[in-house]
């Protein structure tokens, strides 16, 4: 889907709605407008390399609420487009190749981390730290 009248169909939100959304996805640079039609003017929504990007995130999120859902309510499944197997989405590491645990990654400050995020991680560690005890 790319065309508003799609997304329109396959979401059932009303058109105002729809459109401050699309925009909004648009403005944050995950969409790219594009003029499919001149008369009348008619538009298209094309993800952009951010958009692309943003795709593992949005299959980590489904596949987790498939995860907690009894399998009796599992109204979609993720599967491979050529086989129709079954797809299981992992974060890993793509220079170690390793899966991401939380008992193995934390955070650090980057290079914009001013005093107020230096603090915040420091109290996350310390909350953490608890844990071990």
């Amino acid at each position: 889907m790319s065309r508003f009248d799609e997304f329109q169909k396959s979401l059932g939100i009303a058109p105002n709605i729809l459109a401050r959304r699309l925009k909004h996805l648009t403005d944050e640079g995950l969409f790219e407008r594009r003029l499919y039609n001149e008369r009348p003017p008619r538009y298209e929504y094309v993800l952009t390399e951010k958009g692309r990007n943003f795709f593992p995130v949005l299959m980590a999120l489904f596949t987790w609420g498939n995860q907690h859902l009894p399998a009796e309510e599992v109204a979609m499944r993720l599967v491979d487009a050529h086989t129709g197997e079954d797809r299981d989405p992992l974060l890993i590491d793509r220079v170690t190749g390793r899966a991401f645990q939380p008992e193995d990654t934390i955070l650090v400050p980057g290079p914009a981390a001013d005093d107020t995020v230096h603090e915040r991680i420091a109290q996350m560690k310390a909350w953490f730290l608890g844990f071990d005890a």
